[in-house]
């Protein structure tokens, strides 16, 4: 049985999807003169956005209205459990690395979301190894979005209820300033006349605005500022709750269902560019997801091996307490789960997120680092995921369906 899992995990490596990862993967490493056009890049992420929720609302259109209460659960077990991998994350980092408190809250909200580039490239995956998998799974990856987001800034709610400075220290860690009580006087005159220091940290928090703004421009609109919002303000939850992918997401699924349910006449010419044409696309998509993982990968030095140990085991452990959930819920409710729905489960719980979290940590947590969160989700997890952990999860769904009876 072990010969026959290294066999089938060995065969699932070297798919053409998973080639043009590494084949980007390798771009920036031979120092090739090559950038991905960033228009191409949000051109690609939308499609893929808007096709998993079509694909998604055209099956969904197909469900019995007897399974609604089932489907409505297994949404609840999914935005629980990561809540419960957003906290886990915060911990495991605790004793794994010695990263700032709200860096570690930073990561635990990337983590305790998920990665819809990572579901893309399951579904692609397993339709490629006809591993069938319930159609309404792009609904848990709307909602498994959101507790990362609701995670991070609980936690640095706690941490500036606490003491934390205003640059991301807490009392006990080195680097601290404590709040220096000024009367309304000296205050009014330390505004008016900033001195050499205050300047030349003005000129460093604009460089590094530029610098920020050139590697992600999708992070900043028509304000490109790093002022802090308050948390649970009306920007950051529209950032939550109203945010580009997410839109695009719910709006496919929602266009899907509403298309498929008038008949397959009416939905057959759109099922030529968001079905037909998925598998090329996310091929280029991935190509350049190899291309920045590879870049992030640098952002790591000074983090330690501690982080890199997290970034590329515990998505195994939040795999298998996917999977093992999964099974529990379908064994107690009696409800039947096709095989790929356990492994998208899995990624669901294990991935993390590199598109809504920067943009809620930015208005939300600006004391927390920018790269270090990034450098982990796509350098470490996102890469090791759609290479190995997909292939594994595979084998590890098969090998813990023999210890449970069928739902």
């Amino acid at each position: 049985m072990l010969y026959e899992l290294w066999q089938n995990f060995i065969h699932n490596l070297f798919k053409p999807l998973l080639l043009f990862f590494y084949f980007g993967f390798l771009i920036p490493i031979l120092k090739v003169r090559f950038e991905f056009p960033y228009v191409i890049y949000q051109g690609l992420t939308m499609y893929l956005l808007v096709a998993i929720g079509w694909q998604g609302g055209e099956e969904l259109a197909k469900v019995k209205p007897a399974d609604i209460d089932n489907i409505a659960g297994f949404v609840v077990l999914g935005f629980a459990l990561n809540v419960l991998v957003g906290a886990l994350t915060y911990v495991l980092l605790r004793y794994l690395t010695s990263l700032r408190r709200v860096d570690r809250a930073a990561v635990a909200g990337y983590y305790g979301s998920d990665s819809a580039g990572t579901f893309a490239t399951c579904v692609a995956v397993l339709t490629g190894l006809r591993i069938a998998f319930d159609a309404y799974m792009p609904v848990l990856l709307a909602f498994m979005e959101i507790p990362g987001c609701l995670v991070a800034l609980y936690l640095v709610a706690r941490l500036r209820h606490r003491g934390m400075d205003e640059a991301g220290f807490m009392p006990d860690e080195d680097g601290y300033t404590a709040p220096v009580a000024v009367g309304p006087e000296v205050a009014e005159q330390q505004e008016r006349a900033p001195g050499a220091d205050d300047l030349e940290r003005g000129i460093e928090e604009e460089l590094e605005l530029s610098l920020e703004k050139q590697e992600h421009p999708e992070w900043y609109g028509d304000n490109p500022r790093r002022n802090k919002a308050p948390l649970m303000s009306g920007a950051i939850l529209r950032e939550v709750f109203l945010n580009p992918g997410l839109i695009l997401l719910v709006g496919g699924i929602a266009i899907g269902f509403i298309g498929a349910l008038q008949g397959q006449k009416v939905v057959h010419d759109q099922n030529e560019l968001f079905v037909a044409a998925f598998q090329g696309a996310l091929c280029l998509f991935l190509l350049e997801m190899g291309m920045t993982a590879s870049r992030k990968l640098r952002d790591l030095k000074l983090a330690g091996s501690g982080f890199i140990v997290f970034g590329l085991l515990a998505p195994n452990v939040f795999a298998l307490l996917g999977i093992v959930g999964a099974y529990c819920y379908a064994n107690l409710t009696d409800t039947h789960f096709q095989p790929g729905t356990y492994v998208l489960f899995a990624v669901l719980c294990s991935s993390a997120s590199y598109i809504t979290l920067p943009a809620v940590q930015r208005l939300g947590i600006p004391e927390a680092s920018p790269t270090l969160p990034l450098a982990a989700a796509l350098g470490l997890t996102f890469s090791y995921t759609v290479t190995l952990g997909i292939p594994l999860y595979i084998e590890m769904n098969r090998a813990l369906a023999q210890w449970f009876p069928a739902s």
